[in-house]
């Protein structure tokens, strides 16, 4: 058996993840098991399993062809330091309890460093119309620079080596909340999360919406602001809330969308004005959308005018042609005589 990838070495901070990677060859395919040396001074080597340390760490192998083995290790402490090593090997009595085997296991090492993730202050600021983003870090790290994300966005990056870095957006909260990161080029990288949250900022779809009388309507709002919304609601005029109100209102609620269907629409009960409504930890939010119901037969009036116009005019031309006196009184012949 040899080994054709090895793992790597790396740094990471406390609740950070790390995984390592392994791939080896033989014939017959060998098998992949990793151990684990603490940086204590007695510790020995002990294998891990998939499902180790309170099911933190995960492994997954693959054998065709030849041997792949990862271990991902998530939400990482200071006693996850040490030597990671990936032991491979082909002989049958490789794992036999009394026999040793002919051929010993081939071991490859790395090692990981936990280090404690530093205190980043972060925190968002109105100035003058504009919101000021900023993070500190405490501390001595080597910096190379920073990085300001929003999702997978990047809004700024720089090269300073400040322990001190901000973000200056022109509008106001309402306009511009949701999560945004400031990224320390260091080793491990170090960040910091800023959010911006404000009470929902509630939208609908459509202001005004159409259905014929017997069809389903459906009304649609959201909400693109930060945090996300907790409860949704449905009112009308008259009617108070639509969760507690006939079988006809179905609403369909997930996350930052809601939705009303009212089945059977029917022109006096259903025509008016519906007010969804938001609420999260900052406050709440609503929107007004307006219903009109059409009757079945409203698409047959454009038709039947038509039919109406032509009925008018076909009756006008037949009466002035009956009414219309000829000109012309046609001769008996051309000569005019009177016949013998």
């Amino acid at each position: 058996a040899g080994f054709i990838k090895s793992p790597l070495s790396q740094k990471r901070l406390t609740q950070d993840s790390v995984e390592l990677y392994c791939e080896a060859i033989g014939n017959p395919i060998p098998e992949i098991q990793w151990w684990f040396e603490g940086n204590e001074p007695n510790e020995t080597y002990a294998q891990l399993w998939d499902g180790a340390r309170q099911d933190r760490v995960k492994i997954n192998a693959t054998y065709n062809l030849h041997s792949t083995s990862t271990i991902h290790i998530t939400n990482l402490t200071g006693d996850d330091s040490g030597t990671y090593e990936c032991r491979a090997s082909n002989d049958p009595d490789r794992n036999h309890l009394s026999k040793s085997p002919k051929v010993k296991w081939i071991r490859s090492q790395a090692n990981v460093f936990v280090i404690e993730r530093p205190d980043v202050k972060a925190y968002v600021s109105e100035v003058s119309g504009k919101l000021v983003l900023t993070c500190n870090v405490s501390g001595s790290y080597t910096i190379k620079g920073h990085k300001w994300m929003h999702g997978d966005k990047l809004l700024h990056k720089d090269e300073s080596d400040s322990l001190y870095t901000s973000y200056t957006i022109e509008g106001k909260m309402e306009e511009h909340s949701g999560t945004y990161v400031c990224i320390y080029k260091t080793e491990p990288e170090i960040t910091g999360q800023v959010n911006i949250s404000v009470a929902p900022q509630v939208m609908a779809y459509k202001k005004s919406e159409h259905g014929n009388e017997g069809d389903t309507g459906v009304l649609t709002c959201k909400n693109p602001s930060f945090p996300p919304v907790t409860t949704w609601s449905w009112h009308k005029n008259g009617q108070g809330d639509l969760k507690n109100a006939s079988g006809r209102y179905i609403i369909n609620s997930s996350g930052n969308k809601t939705e009303l269907r009212i089945l059977k629409l029917n022109i006096e009960e259903d025509t008016g004005d519906y007010r969804c409504n938001a609420t999260n930890s900052y406050g709440s939010g609503d929107a007004t959308v307006n219903l009109r119901v059409r009757s079945r037969l409203a698409a047959l009036w454009p038709f039947l005018g038509i039919v109406a116009e032509v009925l008018v005019l076909v009756t006008i031309i037949f009466i002035y042609e009956k009414r219309r006196k000829p000109d012309e009184v046609p001769d008996d012949d051309d000569g005019g005589s009177a016949p013998l």
